[in-house]
């Protein structure tokens, strides 16, 4: 795949719509720890990074783009991170609604779940041990 910097260099890129698009990568840098790489207009759209190579794009309002309503969840984000208490801690402080609790699966994963202000649900998830899928139901298709 080519580089551009003018694009993240992920290969899945969420697009997250907010009714406020400075207020949420304010809010997002804050509480989740993401880091602002490109602007676009003062209040169009934002590219941050998340991670090593994560990447998410901040979206502004318009036409038929709007934010989650509340009572409704129509997606999730999932983000890999070292330290699911340290980075709980952070979110907590910066003023995030812990969804779900840190907890512990049979999968290998530590996880827990926040909701922003614009009420977008993330999961962050830490790896305690790699397990076969098929150690607890899943099934391997494809090797990665």
């Amino acid at each position: 795949m080519r580089t551009n910097r003018s694009i993240p260099a992920a290969t899945v890129i969420p697009v997250l719509i907010y009714p406020d698009v400075r207020a949420a990568v304010d809010w997002l840098t804050v509480a989740f720890g993401f880091v602002e790489c490109v602007r676009i207009g003062e209040a169009h759209r934002s590219q941050l990074k998340v991670g090593d190579d994560g990447a998410v794009i901040i979206g502004d309002v318009r036409s038929e783009r709007c934010p989650p309503r509340a009572g409704e969840v129509t997606h999730s984000v999932m983000v890999r991170v070292d330290d699911v208490a340290a980075h709980l801690a952070r979110a907590r402080a910066g003023g995030a609604r812990i969804v779900m609790e840190p907890t512990d699966f049979e999968y290998g994963e530590r996880q827990y779940e926040a909701e922003d202000p614009a009420g977008h649900h993330w999961t962050f998830s830490e790896t305690l041990a790699d397990v076969p899928p098929e150690d607890w139901g899943g099934t391997s298709l494809a090797p990665r």
